[in-house]
């Protein structure tokens, strides 16, 4: 799945991504799992849930400031290495039996916020190490990587070994933090440090780089207008998320010990997706595969709320899966083509902060649109928002600049 033409140094990143991922497939569940033996209060394991969601909006401007002023590489490789030591305590914590519910929701905020800002220097990174023509393809690749790893591999695997020992899927996930911290390390430095700006130069405020990061954004004209249409589009996503699993097992009538197959129609699509996502922007040029792909997602979204069967669901669950994959692979790919090194880390985290705003609001419209009407009438709605932001894209995404 990784490529010889992409290079060495990305081969080290593939291998870093998906070892973190398939670590991240492990802890995630088991942390659901241990909750809900610490307490079946159903309000504290919400808690810990949200605990994991609240730093990428809370610290993700920030976490981009560091990863423009750090080297990314080194940035990295610490992170990798505290996630590390943090989930080895917890998982000393958890064969001890002192898991108790401030420590977990202690670990998945320290976590969540770590990830930040290694999800920004790791985004800020990639363009050093592949050249601009091959970014969709070296995207794609690693959301591909961590499809498998965290959703074939990872995940069936997090309830196995949860089984067998509680704390052995939080030492697993250690082991794999430290892993993915040697692959970083192991990178060339050259080009990671040519990215940072020269020691000696005067830096302004935090502040003064976060607005600096997020004028660039709204300046830039076409990146401006897939950040919005992205966070639009999260808005029904978010939505079909949240009822998701009703849907399914009422409306397209899934056997519930069948879910998770039915669940992995999306790791498929998605999958297919991301490899697909170089061909398509080498045939069709980044900005105009944009328009292509949402409206893909839109017939098949439309597809999946007239669906009344499983195995039509689930076709048309994959294709819309890998139109959300490769859209995501071509926005980051455009972003990190377009966006001056010294600034990639700020604006990246700028995208993804405008990107993800709409996601509790479109969880929370759908659960309370579904509470009132049912599943169906939500995926109704998912579908019609796509076709206005279909609309909207290939109004708004008429190249102004090289895709």
């Amino acid at each position: 799945m990784t490529s010889t033409a992409l290079g060495r140094d990305f081969r080290l990143l593939w291998s870093a991504a998906v070892s973190s991922r398939f670590g991240d497939a492990l802890r995630t569940p088991a942390l659901a799992l241990l909750a809900a033996t610490v307490t079946r209060d159903p309000r504290i394991i919400a808690a810990v849930t949200v605990a994991g969601q609240l730093p990428p909006l809370l610290f993700g401007l920030l976490g981009g400031v560091y990863a423009d002023r750090w080297d990314r590489r080194r940035t990295m490789a610490v992170v990798d290495g505290v996630r590390a030591a943090v989930v080895a305590a917890l998982a000393v914590a958890v064969a001890l039996h002192r898991a108790s519910v401030l420590v977990l929701l202690v670990a998945a905020f320290l976590l969540a916020a770590l990830g930040t800002l290694f999800d920004s220097a790791s985004f800020a990174l990639l363009p050093a190490l592949v050249p601009p023509d091959a970014l969709p393809r070296a995207n794609g690749r690693l959301q591909a990587g961590s499809a498998v790893a965290g959703g074939f591999l990872g995940a069936p695997a997090a309830g196995v070994l949860f089984a067998v020992a509680p704390a052995l899927p939080f030492a697993l996930d250690a082991v794999t933090f430290a892993v993915a911290a040697l692959f970083v390390l192991a990178l060339t430095p050259a080009p990671v440090e040519g990215t940072q700006p020269r020691s000696g130069v005067r830096r302004g405020s935090v502040w003064g780089e976060i607005v600096e990061g997020l004028r660039w954004l709204y300046a830039h004209r076409t990146l401006w207008r897939v950040t919005v249409l992205t966070s639009a589009s999260n808005l029904a996503i978010s939505g079909i998320m949240a009822v998701l699993v009703l849907y399914a097992l009422d409306v397209l009538r899934v056997p519930p010990a069948g879910y998770g197959l039915f669940a992995a129609a999306a790791i498929v699509g998605g999958v297919v997706g991301a490899l697909g996502s170089g061909r398509l922007a080498a045939r069709l040029g980044t900005v105009p595969a944009l328009g292509v792909v949402l409206a893909a997602e839109t017939v098949a979204l439309s597809g999946f709320a007239l669906a009344r069967h499983p195995v039509p669901g689930g076709f048309a669950l994959a294709v819309f899966a890998a139109g959300t994959v490769v859209w995501n692979s071509l926005w980051a790919s455009y972003g990190q083509r377009n966006v001056p090194a010294g600034l990639l880390g700020r604006v990246g985290a700028a995208q993804r902060m405008v990107g993800l705003l709409t996601a509790p609001v479109g969880a929370a419209l759908a659960g309370l649109a579904a509470a009132a009407f049912g599943t169906v009438p939500v995926m109704g709605a998912a579908a019609g928002v796509f076709a206005l932001v279909t609309v909207a894209a290939w109004r708004a995404l008429r190249p102004v600049s090289p895709a």
